[in-house]
Formats: C-alpha cells, sequence, structure tokens
C-alpha cells in the first residue's frame, strides 16, 4: 500500500451517494484506492466518481439497506462507512418559511429519521459485518450545529416572511449522531472497529453574497470551507492513519467554534 493510495483494495460504502457532499466523499475514498459503492435514495448515476458503483436505498428503511448489502455481498466486508445521508435547509430566499411554533412534528421527524435513524441503520446492517472481520472504520457526517446554535443574524437578510430559519431538527439530530457514535466507539472498539465523526462548518456551494460574507467573519480563517478542504480529514479518519483515533469529532470549520 503506498502512501498516495491508502485505502488501495479497500471497500467504502458512502450513503447519500448523490447529495451535496456525496461525490466529495466518493471522489476523496475513489481516489485513495478504494471501491466505493454509493447508496442514494434517488435512482440514476448522478455526478459520481465512474469508478463508483451506485446502489439505491433509503436510510429510513433499513430492509432497503438489507437488500443493498445482499446485491453486494461478494465485494466482501466493508473496510469503510460513511454515514452522509441527510437532511438540511440551505439558506435561501426561496425556502419554505415557518414561524418556529408552526413547524410540524413530520417535518422535524423527518429530518431525525434520515440523520439519526438512518445514521442508525446503516450501521445495524453494515457495521456487524466489520465488527466479525474485525477491523474498519465508520465514519459518521455531523455538523458544527452539533454543538452551537445557529445565530438567526446570519439570515435576517433574507426577504420573506415569516424569517428564515435553520430548522431545529437539524442540529438536534446531529448531536444525537455524535452521541451515537461515542455509544458505537465503546460498543465495537474491542473489535477493532473505529466509529468517529467529520463535522464540517459551513461549505461554499451558491449562497448568496451577503450570507457568505457574514459567515466568513465569524470564521479565523476568513472564508467557508471548499469541498476539497474535507476531503482530508475524511481519508485521516477513514485509513489507518487514524488507527488510534475512536469516538472523537474532527471538525473541520476554519476555527469557527475556536
Amino acid at each position: 500500500m503506498s502512501d498516495e493510495q491508502p485505502l488501495e483494495n479497500s471497500l467504502a460504502i458512502v450513503t447519500g451517494a448523490l447529495g451535496k457532499l456525496g461525490p466529495v466523499w466518493v471522489s476523496a475514498l475513489a481516489g485513495a484506492g478504494a471501491r466505493v459503492v454509493g447508496i442514494d435514495v434517488r435512482a440514476g448515476d448522478g455526478e459520481l466518481d465512474p469508478a463508483c458503483r451506485l446502489e439505491q436505498g433509503d436510510v429510513t428503511d433499513r430492509a432497503s439497506l438489507e437488500e443493498v448489502r445482499d446485491r453486494i455481498a461478494e465485494l466482501g466486508p466493508p473496510d469503510v462507512l460513511v454515514n452522509n445521508a441527510g437532511i438540511d435547509q440551505p439558506p435561501e430566499a426561496a425556502a419554505e418559511r415557518h414561524a418556529i411554533e408552526d413547524v410540524s412534528s413530520d417535518a422535524f421527524g423527518a429530518t431525525v429519521d434520515v440523520n439519526l435513524t438512518g445514521t442508525f441503520h446503516a450501521i445495524q446492517v453494515f457495521g456487524p459485518a466489520m465488527r466479525d472481520a474485525g477491523r474498519g472504520s465508520i465514519v459518521n457526517i455531523g455538523s458544527v450545529y452539533a454543538s452551537v446554535a445557529p445565530d438567526p443574524r446570519l439570515y435576517d437578510h433574507l426577504p420573506g416572511d415569516p424569517p428564515f430559519l435553520k430548522p431545529p431538527a437539524y442540529g438536534a439530530s446531529k448531536a444525537g449522531v455524535l452521541s451515537l457514535t461515542r455509544y458505537f466507539a465503546r460498543l465495537w472498539g474491542p473489535y477493532g472497529v473505529r466509529v468517529n465523526v467529520l463535522s464540517p462548518g459551513g461549505v461554499a456551494g451558491g449562497q448568496d453574497e451577503e450570507f457568505v460574507r457574514r459567515y466568513s467573519a465569524r470564521v479565523p480563517m476568513r472564508r467557508m470551507a471548499e469541498p476539497h478542504d474535507l476531503q482530508g480529514p475524511l481519508l485521516f479518519l477513514s485509513s489507518d492513519a487514524s488507527r488510534y483515533v475512536n469516538g472523537q469529532e474532527l471538525r473541520v470549520d476554519g476555527g469557527f467554534l475556536a
């Protein structure tokens, strides 16, 4: 295994592979030599590394993930599982708006179902093979909003009534992911499986200029993350470079929470 291919011949699974950050993780893993299976609820090829095998599956439906597991069984047990599937609401003027007292239980529950329960399902379905093989790395994608509440002043320039609010279920669900990570780090650490969280800060992706300015002003590095800023940290947590790192949160936020 060369330094340039730290995951050579490894099998990596990425949920939410067609989402905003899914292709970032897929590209990093494939570039490090891994055989990558991407899972997404949407059908179609999407914009993924051509070396990635895409399977349709829904993290909110455990049976759906079990079907994916059975379809890829010939590839062997996974070495890496990246739990990326999630629901978020980006700051944009056209976003659906609700006063906080009008946020529905269904909307709150749908976010928790994907972000938290979906992570649990994927670990349940793909993790035991890693445990039984005695090795592997599970990387759950978190958020700085698991540790700090979003500041409404970042969004108050956006037109509309009621004002834009970051969904309360988003940070709550990501905080749950952090707790779940520690749970499995304790449970499966003795079997050689490491479980950690990678928590990005704000990632540049077409947000309006005023939001970018306001957010960047709160970051010591004075900018939002670029997608490639996240790839090195993912490879660190996925590979033997972090072989004694377990149950930790790696924040990639430019110092936002410093």
